[in-house]
């Protein structure tokens, strides 16, 4: 059985204000962390995660021996273009996250950082859950031999985390479902072999 957690209340500024920016909607507040593991031969394996709070989709994950800033850079660009850009993006203090680099690029873009309390994991929820539940499911099941093997495991996990897995908090459906096309009864698509007429 887990341990009982303490409670724990609200951070409040002095205003009276709540510091936590909950989720709205897809794309509002994005979340990313590093989370650690080794290879068979004990080098060491840092995975970045990026997840939508809202959604609780894991947009991606980046796996290497090293992942510096330029790397959060890099997949960052390439999720901005490919999904739009989230209002808010929230992290720990961490030197890839909170360079002035990345901090200036986030500005222009109008992305607005959301930095946690030094030491206070727990606000930043989402992406810790997500780190745990990877763990729990993957990295402590399965022996990475070669980055490469850990890259397509991790991959292939994150696929069927959001596409095939169920979640609690979504009642029970992934965040991004396969579609399957629903065929009327007695209806089936046709095959490409019918379209192509026999050669006599």
């Amino acid at each position: 059985m887990p341990r009982k957690q303490p409670k724990r209340g609200r951070l409040w500024q002095n205003d009276g204000s709540c510091v936590r920016r909950r989720p709205e909607r897809p794309n509002h507040v994005w979340a990313y962390d590093f989370c650690a593991d080794r290879t068979h031969d004990g080098r060491s394996l840092r995975l970045l995660v990026v997840v939508d709070e809202y959604t609780r989709e894991c947009l991606s994950i980046d796996v290497g021996r090293k992942l510096k800033s330029e790397d959060v850079l890099d997949r960052l660009t390439e999720l901005f273009v490919r999904r739009g850009l989230p209002d808010h993006i929230r992290s720990d203090n961490g030197p890839e996250f909170t360079s002035k680099r990345v901090r200036d690029w986030l500005s222009d873009l109008g992305v607005k950082a959301l930095l946690i309390e030094p030491g206070s994991p727990w606000e930043n929820g989402y992406v810790e859950s997500f780190n745990g539940k990877m763990r729990d499911e993957l990295l402590n099941r399965e022996t990475f031999y070669t980055l490469d093997e850990a890259k397509i495991l991790v991959e292939r996990w994150r696929h069927v985390y959001n596409r095939i897995r169920p979640h609690s908090s979504l009642g029970y459906r992934p965040p991004a479902p396969e579609t399957k096309e629903p065929w009327p009864p007695g209806f089936a698509p046709l095959r490409p072999t019918a379209m192509v007429p026999r050669l006599s």
